[in-house]
């Protein structure tokens, strides 16, 4: 054979290969898509006291443990023991009030019958006198003396009924109903609550990270100081739109981590987000801003899905949170199926190279 016969055959052979891989690729996209744009992630909690203070001691370390609960850090107690102290006091001052409150109204009762003893003996004074001033006995101005004397005592028992009124409301309610004691006594719940809050605990369960908290330092309220990375794990793929086209709930996947080359695990789609960023207007007021490009063929959009092992629970707990992994769906039984996970344990093995 010629040398410009083989070299031709050659030529026919790439250009076959060419196509026949061109193909395969345009099928894999639609019928066992895969993205290497994957990862592990782990919800991640930030820490922060409820209270401002300075940094007493701190009871944990980088990279460690904890248990919901568990006491992460404390500070300086001083500050709201006083306040407990002070709202304290304050529940012993309304209690003394009251008890001047009880002794004003025992003591405005008293004036009032004492006032209407005075209007009762008035009132057979101005019955006699005037009795007394029909036969002329008595002057005009004694009659008018006696008159505005009862009108006084009058006046007298209903400031005096005024007056009980005005202590029996600001006495309130006996007992724990008392306005004064309810107000001191929140005072003083509120002041124990941030005492206790001087105790920073872990709402939740997983291990410590960047932890940059020191004895002596300031710890503003709601200024996150450290995270806590959540045991539990989700695996989250990005794949183009079109390569989802095929792809629904529930669907198979093969999923190979970066960690472990050589092992391809099992796993299922468990969602599909429902959006991405740039999908999200903000309703802000200004006007649209559609985006300009002269490009023909522009990029295109990744979504984001969701995979679950099916038996490697623990495995996630175990990784770290932003671990690579590359994810193999398998929308398609079939030719398509098996072909996938071909794929996938070949891109396993390469992983043993990079």
């Amino acid at each position: 054979m010629a040398p410009d016969q083989i070299f031709k055959r050659w030529v026919h052979i790439a250009l076959a290969v060419f196509a026949l891989t061109f193909i395969y690729f345009l099928c894999a996209d639609l019928w066992m898509p895969v993205s290497t744009q994957s990862r592990v992630l782990h919800p991640v909690v930030n820490i922060s006291s409820k209270v401002s203070g300075q940094v007493h001691q701190v009871y944990i370390q980088n990279n460690q443990s904890v248990h919901a609960g568990q006491v992460l850090f404390s500070l300086d107690k001083r500050p709201y023991e006083i306040r407990v102290e002070k709202a304290r006091l304050a529940v012993e001052s309304a209690e003394q009030t009251n008890f001047q409150l009880d002794a004003s109204i025992a003591a405005a009762e008293a004036k009032v019958l004492a006032a209407k003893a005075d209007v009762g003996e008035l009132t057979l004074e101005v019955e006699r006198v005037e009795h007394l001033i029909q036969s002329n006995t008595v002057s005009r101005q004694f009659y008018d003396k006696t008159k505005a004397n009862y009108r006084a005592a009058q006046a007298q028992v209903e400031a005096a009924q005024a007056d009980a009124v005005k202590f029996k409301v600001q006495r309130g309610s006996n007992g724990e109903d008392n306005l004064l004691i309810r107000q001191a006594k929140n005072t003083l719940q509120g002041a124990r609550l941030q005492l206790n809050y001087t105790d920073v605990r872990s709402e939740v369960t997983g291990h410590v990270a960047n932890l940059q908290l020191q004895p002596g330092q300031y710890a503003q309220a709601g200024v996150p100081v450290a995270a806590i990375v959540l045991d539990k794990g989700d695996i989250v793929a990005d794949f183009r739109e079109k390569s989802l086209s095929h792809v629904h709930i529930g669907d198979a996947a093969s999923v190979v981590f970066d960690a472990y080359p050589g092992k391809v695990f099992d796993g299922k789609v468990e969602a599909i987000d429902a959006g991405v960023k740039d999908g999200q207007i903000n309703a802000d007021g200004s006007l649209a801003n559609p985006v300009n490009s002269d490009r023909w063929v522009r990029d295109a959009q990744y979504m984001r899905t969701h995979i679950v092992l099916i038996d490697g629970l623990r495995l996630l707990q175990s990784m770290p949170s932003g671990a690579r992994a590359t994810v193999q769906l398998h929308p398609i039984a079939g030719l398509a199926s098996w072909l996938g996970t071909l794929q996938a344990h070949v891109i396993s093995v390469i992983h043993y190279i990079y």
